[in-house]
């Protein structure tokens, strides 16, 4: 009976070892599985964060490139290139973390992208300062070099401003003038014989005489008079071909010679016969010589 009863006994306590083995496996796999997927979760959190922050540096390494692709400098074909490439690689980027999720090689090798970017855009950060100096640089010596050409064109156009006024100065105190001007009337005798009158009507030429002041600046040699005679009206008398330039304007001349000109106190006189009669008033005369007026004088015929 007892025998028995302990048979009975000892498989009972089997079965439930048994049970004890099995339930034990069950929490062992159940806990596995729980902790597995406790990981497998925190590393999907942990993958998806890491996406989420590169994607936020990649948007930031394209802003900064457009901000300093805003500053007015001229890229040379060095820094276009450069900045081809690296916008084509945010692109790429972009595209690789729009995906769903990633692999932990795929994370590592956007991981390091990104981190060859952000080192990239530092360095053409730096480029684009140094050629923005250089252009700075460059830019003042162009405006020093203007600024040397405008005060060296300024002071060019004044010399040659006051050279002109020294020439015409020059011009001017070389010009001949004349002294002792006196007009005389004279009437012409059927012998030829010139006799000095006073009155209109016996009148048919007139003569001035004249001298040169003394002038060292003058040029000695020939010299062109220009005589202009003006009636009692005021009007000119001349032909309409007789042209020459004075004191800056073209003008008509009544009759011209050349004289000698040596610096020596000569006396010279031009003659003009009247093609016409003389009339009762004043005539006044005007010499000019080297383009400038040497002198005037008048005579009264009664």
């Amino acid at each position: 009976m007892n025998d028995k009863t302990d048979l009975v006994n000892n498989g009972d306590r089997n079965k439930i070892y048994f049970l004890i083995v099995v339930i034990a496996a069950l929490l062992g796999t159940n806990a596995y599985l729980f902790f597995k997927d406790k990981h497998e979760s925190q590393r999907f959190v942990n993958v998806n964060t890491e996406k989420d922050r590169l994607e936020l540096e990649v948007e930031k390494i394209e802003v900064e490139l457009d901000k300093v692709n805003s500053i007015n400098v001229s890229l040379n074909d060095k820094l276009i290139d450069e900045q081809r490439m690296a916008r084509k690689k945010i692109a790429q980027l972009k595209q690789a973390l729009q995906k769903g999720l990633l692999t932990q090689e795929e994370l590592a090798n956007v991981q390091n992208q990104v981190r060859e970017l952000r080192e990239f855009l530092q360095n053409y950060n730096e480029d684009i300062m140094k050629l923005k100096r250089e252009n700075f640089h460059l830019k003042s010596e162009m405006d020093s070099l203007e600024s040397y050409a405008l005060t060296t064109s300024h002071e060019a156009e004044a010399l040659a401003k006051r050279n002109t006024e020294l020439n015409a100065k020059i011009r001017t105190s070389a010009a001949l003038k004349a002294s002792n001007i006196v007009v005389t009337a004279f009437k012409i005798k059927s012998s030829g014989k010139n006799v000095e009158v006073t009155k209109a009507n016996t009148t048919k030429k007139l003569t001035v005489t004249f001298e040169i002041v003394p002038n060292q600046l003058a040029a000695k040699d020939y010299h062109q008079i220009y005589l202009r005679i003006f009636n009692p009206s005021g009007n000119l008398i001349a032909d309409d071909a007789n042209m020459f330039e004075a004191d800056g304007q073209e003008m008509q001349f009544t009759i011209a010679t050349s004289i000698s000109f040596n610096d020596d106190n000569t006396a010279y006189k031009m003659d003009w016969i009247n093609p016409g009669p003389f009339v009762k008033g004043v005539y006044a005369i005007i010499l000019y010589a080297d383009g400038y007026t040497m002198g005037r004088a008048s005579i009264d015929l009664r």
